[in-house]
């Protein structure tokens, strides 16, 4: 019976940080079970505890010293959320969800991205964005975790995020769908803003150091570069997804 109660706990995950919590409790996700540290019952805790009781949600208190035993973040606001593991959509989930909207597939696909604070930096600017889905793959990269979870301020309870064995084979999918792929390299001499970024786009950001694998960028239909003007010669992966992600927005606003 021990041994089986272990199997089951390390099928879950835990949510950390007020924001969070409350993003996951209001949007309707299943939440096994939340912690509150003693003596936080105070602020937006409060709100969140309401919020809690009307989905009858169960809330357990615990001491400092056990909260602290169970916090994988540096900044969890004295709460936790334990939830089944996230859930991964297909891709075609995300193409389905740019037609239910009449829009043109708008996606993201991240290349070997290792820091889990950039996946969650790089979902939540993809949220606010009305990007459709996010493509990462299976090994070698960051998955949806609390951390995760935290930085994205929630956001990845609003964002279908897929998982996949091979991204190149991923790529020749969104391909057959009529699907543009954009690959962000140095190596090209087309800046973002003079490419057209309209239309049905994936968008690839490559991993922090290496940037996108040589298979990858051969596979891309066209490749743009954001210049740097100074001596640092690359940036965050998470602040070049932003900027060319908001460069295909204003083109698609203005359109």
């Amino acid at each position: 019976m021990k041994d089986n109660k272990v199997e089951k706990e390390q099928y879950q995950d835990q949510v950390e940080g007020r924001n969070a919590v409350l993003e996951l409790i209001e949007s309707g996700k299943d939440i096994n079970k939340i912690y509150i540290e003693k003596g936080e019952k105070q602020g937006s805790i409060n709100k969140i505890l309401a919020k809690a009781n009307e989905r009858k949600i169960l809330v357990t208190e615990i001491d400092k010293q056990k909260f602290r035993q169970m916090v994988q973040t540096p900044n969890a606001q004295g709460i936790i959320a334990i939830v089944p593991p996230f859930d991964y959509c297909d891709v075609y989930d995300i193409i389905d969800l740019a037609k239910k909207r009449n829009e043109d597939p708008f996606i993201l696909i991240l290349d070997g991205i290792e820091d889990p604070h950039n996946l969650g930096s790089i979902i939540r600017t993809a949220e606010t964005a009305g990007v459709h889905g996010i493509i990462i793959p299976k090994r070698r990269a960051a998955s949806v975790n609390s951390t995760v979870n935290k930085v994205s301020a929630g956001a990845v309870e609003h964002m279908k995020i897929a998982r996949v064995n091979n991204i190149n084979e991923t790529i020749n999918t969104l391909k057959k769908e009529g699907i543009w792929i954009c690959g962000t390299d140095m190596d090209t001499n087309k800046y973002y803003y003079n490419q057209d970024l309209t239309g049905p786009l994936a968008i690839v950001i490559g991993s922090e150091g290496f940037g996108m694998s040589r298979l990858v960028k051969e596979n891309c239909d066209f490749l743009i570069k954001i210049p740097m003007k100074g001596r640092i010669t690359s940036l965050n992966a998470s602040v070049s997804a932003g900027i060319v992600v908001y460069e295909a927005v204003k083109q698609r606003i203005t359109k």
